[in-house]
Formats: structure tokens, sequence, C-alpha cells
């Protein structure tokens, strides 16, 4: 949810209240944008609205406020506690004067079970002791170091998050009207020979790269460099068939909604599908920009939208398209999760139908794998 929207809704859900209880129409709370990073004495308001990205330079300011409360939008966003929101959001929930910390997300957990661990030491300190002691109990670690919840552990740990930290409600339980979500995936051909070619590009270019790197952070980084050049020629390697499968879905006359993760996929799907005149959302646009292209979808002007999978997985309504088609996979299963929400919520009338295109004989059939047992194991500890 933008910064704008945050503002909107406290003013539409947080009117003051007299002692007795009724409402003072008149009286709304007041907000503080915090949109700079640039250190300032903040006005005394009721709520303060930041990204994470600004709350490590404005930390003095907010820590000399007297705040009560923190609530954590999107808290899944601290779920690394290496980095610099994580560091900042930690010593906010430490001040003294803090009395409630609270963390909203549909998908607490994007890749692994680990991952929950530094939310909940920010939202209630010690319940799951350290990180060493927490792995020790719940985890083993794979072959590339990653901590992954035993299987044995996952329902003592959701049992654990449930008693004392967690409110879980599905959509399910509170939107009884809402329609089925259901998922397909569809094995389409690739051009086979244009990936092996480039593939052998990469490939020979990584050989070179691995023999002069200095570093093994050189190493890891020429190797993530090899990963995502071969992800993209994944997604150029299956594109025709792709704009086919879309050209079909939009024969029915349906809005659709198409999800890629490369800047190159997301304008060659736009000029090879320009025929409908499709609307598109990706990093880099003014907030105004974004939100007249999804008002243009969600009123009917163009029936195609084309999204980038990190810039439109969050934060909108596209509930005019019950066809979401992914072009292109994530390596998380909550990054999809929360694409295909952008469907399936309030206000959707229909079934949701979501179309996961796999290319055959590429990366695809690897990431398909490791989605499928990121969602068991993120599964079975939250539900």
């Amino acid at each position: 949810m933008t910064l704008n929207n945050w503002e909107r809704e406290i003013s539409k859900f947080m009117k003051k209240k007299s002692r007795n209880g009724r409402i003072i129409e008149s009286e709304s709370p007041t907000s503080t944008i915090i949109r700079t990073g640039k250190s300032k004495e903040l006005p005394v308001t009721d709520f303060y609205i930041i990204n994470y990205e600004l709350l490590y330079k404005r930390l003095s300011d907010l820590s000399k406020l007297n705040i009560k409360t923190i609530v954590c939008d999107e808290v899944h966003n601290l779920r690394s506690k290496t980095t610099q929101k994580y560091k900042a959001v930690k010593k906010l929930a430490a001040l003294p004067s803090l009395s409630y910390r609270i963390g909203l997300s549909g998908t607490p957990i994007f890749n692994r079970g680990s991952e929950i661990w530094p939310i909940v030491d920010i939202l209630r300190p010690g319940l799951l002791g350290s990180f060493k002691e927490f792995c020790e109990y719940f985890c083993y670690v794979n072959d590339k170091g990653k901590a992954i919840v035993l299987e044995n552990k996952r329902a003592s740990l959701r049992n654990e998050l449930q008693k004392h930290v967690m409110l879980r409600r599905k959509k399910s339980d509170v939107l009884k009207e809402l329609k089925d979500k259901v998922r397909y995936k569809e094995i389409i051909d690739s051009d086979t020979d244009y990936y092996f070619e480039e593939l052998g590009k990469i490939w020979t270019k990584l050989e070179g790269e691995q023999k002069d790197a200095e570093t093994a952070f050189d190493k890891s980084a020429s190797y993530q460099r090899a990963i995502q050049s071969e992800r993209q020629i994944a997604g150029i390697a299956k594109l025709p068939h792709v704009i086919n499968f879309v050209k079909n879905i939009m024969e029915i006359e349906e809005s659709v909604v198409v999800f890629c993760h490369h800047k190159v996929i997301h304008k060659l799907l736009n000029e090879r599908l320009q025929e409908f005149s499709p609307v598109s959302i990706i990093g880099g646009q003014s907030d105004n920009f974004r939100q007249d292209q999804i008002d243009k979808f969600q009123k009917g002007e163009s029936k195609l939208m084309i999204a980038g999978l990190r810039a439109g997985n969050v934060g909108i309504n596209l509930t005019r398209a019950k066809y979401v088609i992914f072009a292109e996979l994530d390596w998380s299963p909550a990054v999809h999760r929360q694409a295909e929400d952008r469907l399936h919520r309030i206000g959707q009338k229909n079934t949701v139908f979501a179309y996961y295109l796999i290319g055959k004989d590429t990366l695809d059939d690897h990431v398909a794998n490791i989605l499928v047992d990121k969602s068991y194991e993120i599964d079975t500890i939250m539900d």
C-alpha cells in the first residue's frame, strides 16, 4: 500500500471518539508522510507514515517522538536480519516508549520457514530464542547453507506462532462470497536452439570470470549474473508461445493480466501485443502514471495489463480480470501468490484462473520444482 493510501485509510477508519464512544465526525487523526531522508524535526501528529527504505535515515528523528505503537505493513520485507531496514525497525521497536508492535502480511514467509525468525524477533523478542537457538531446534542447513525448517518441526512451529504472535485468517474464513482460485501449470514449447546457443555463451563467460575472480564475493557475483542471464533467455525462448497463449485468452474478450520479470520481456510483450492497446506497470513509473494505468484497466478502457512481477504484485487492485498469466517465474512462491491476489480479493465476483507457463527443456523446469518444494514448506508452517 502506498503512503497516500495509508493516509487516506487512516482518515477514513480512525475517526476520533468522545469519552462516551461516539464518533466526532469533524475530527480525524493527524498524519505526517515522511518522504525525504534529510534529518529534521518532525511535527507532532497522531501518525507518521514512512517507507522502510527511509527509516534508517530518520530513525533519530522518530526516536524523539514518544511513539507508542509501530505497524509494519508487508512485514515480510523484514525477513532478512542483515538489511538496514530490519536493523532500523529493530531499534525503533526497542524504544522504551513503545507498547505495541504489529506486523501485517498475507505472505509472511517468502521462500523458507526460517524467514519467520527475524519478523518474530521484532514483534515478540525472544519468543523463538536467538537465531542460532531457533536453527538448532527447528532447522537443518541444506547444501547451499540455507536454514530449512525440519518437516517434523513445522507443526510445532506453527502452533508456537499461533499461540503467541500470529493471528492467521484465510480468505475462505472472512470472504465467504469470494470464488475459488484455480492454478494451471502449462508446459509450452521453447526455442531450444536459441536457448542452448545463448546458454553456452553465458557459461563460457562465467568460466572466464570464475578463473579471474580474486575473491569469493567476485565468484558469487559472477555466478548470480549468469543465473539471471539464463532466466532472461528462458523467457525470450518461450516468448512466441507466450504471445500465442495470451492471444488465445484475449479472443474470448476477457480482461487479462500478464506478469513477467525482466524489463526486456515486458517491452517485447508490449510491442507484440500492441493490437490490444495494453496498459502496464513496471518499476520506475510515477505514482500518478501507475494509478492511471490501473484505473484504465479497472474501467475496461484496456483489457490487457502487462505488469512486472515485483512492481505489480502488491498494493493494487486488478479485479476487472479473472485470468492471470505468468509469462516468467519468480524464485519465491509468495511473489506469485501476491500477484494472483491482485485479482483474487474483495470485489472479485468470478473464479480466478492462474496460468503458469513453463518453458519446456529450459531453466523453468528447475525453478518450477524449487517452487513446489518451497510452497510445501511454507504451507505446512502457516496453514
